[in-house]
């Protein structure tokens, strides 16, 4: 196996991730994705979103950030050659334990409805899925055609 160096993910890293994240089934990119827009989430976010590197190339990643009271994981994407080998969760585990260091306890994320890989993998893991809760979701841009 070769070895995993995980690091802060940093806006050097952006074309590499965004590329791993555009390959990876089950997540979405919008605008809030761009390069602009990782600049302010790392900049509000600091040592909370890293990247898994083999040989120096990116073969993971993940973003998390809070908003002083609940952690939010998102976009969490392993190369298909280096899943099952511990990535995704040492990934997972450097947000938390980040996230933890800062008071934050508990953390959301979301899984599009139909990434059925993704709800085994984060069931599997003691995520829990919450069937009580609807999210709603506005864009400004959006409205201006209201």
């Amino acid at each position: 196996m070769p070895k995993i160096e995980i690091t802060e993910m940093t806006l050097a890293d952006y074309d590499a991730t965004y590329a791993l994240l555009s390959a990876t089934p089950g997540i979405g990119l919008r605008l809030a994705d761009s390069r602009a827009g990782i600049e302010r989430y790392l900049i509000r976010n600091p040592g909370l979103s890293f990247v898994a590197r083999s040989e120096g190339r990116i073969v993971g990643c993940v973003m998390s950030g809070h908003d002083g009271r609940r952690g939010y994981l998102q976009h969490l994407a392993v190369d298909p050659e280096f899943r099952l080998q511990g990535v995704g969760s040492a990934l997972v585990e450097r947000c938390l334990t980040g996230l933890h260091a800062l008071g934050i306890e508990k953390t959301h994320l979301d899984v599009l409805v139909d990434n059925l890989p993704a709800h085994r993998y984060w069931s599997r893991r003691g995520w829990k899925k919450r069937d009580d809760i609807v999210r709603y979701s506005f864009t400004k841009s959006d409205s201006d055609n209201l």
